[in-house]
């Protein structure tokens, strides 16, 4: 168990901090919470995530009555942009690549744009042999 108690009054609410000293971010996508690091965020350092959470940060992004983020985007969509920064895997659970993509491309998380642009462009030009067939039968069928 975790305890995220914010003991400095003066630090912004939507950093916490646990007893081992990581800041926590409190992020409120498109009305769905979402729980993580300053470490997490700030992989790559070129995303709007990052750049989110510098304290010099250009954006500039309005917070809701908890002290998140509020980002109007879409969570089931977002999830796994922030899994991929979280340990570097794409897992899609079923959610189309090419509405992470939007996703990712939202946030400028480029090594993750790059991985599902590549992983589109290989489905897209698969060869005829690996796809799926139907077959019909013809329509002079007789009834019994």
């Amino acid at each position: 168990m975790m305890a995220t108690i914010n003991l400095n009054p003066k630090k912004s609410p939507n950093l916490m901090e646990n007893h081992s000293g990581n800041q926590w971010v409190k992020l409120n996508v498109g009305g769905t919470y979402f729980l993580t690091t300053k470490t997490t965020l700030s992989r790559d350092p070129s995303s709007f995530l990052s750049r989110l959470i510098q304290e010099d940060s250009d954006l500039i992004s309005d917070k809701d009555e908890n002290g998140a983020y509020l980002i109007d985007r879409d969570p089931r969509y977002f999830a796994p942009v922030l899994n991929y920064l979280r340990h570097g895997k794409l897992v899609l659970d079923g959610l189309s690549e090419e509405g992470v993509l939007e996703e990712a491309e939202f946030y400028n998380v480029t090594h993750l744009i790059t991985l599902l642009r590549e992983s589109i462009s290989s489905r897209d030009t698969r060869p005829a042999l690996d796809k799926k067939k139907v077959y019909r039968h013809d329509s002079s069928f007789q009834k019994l």
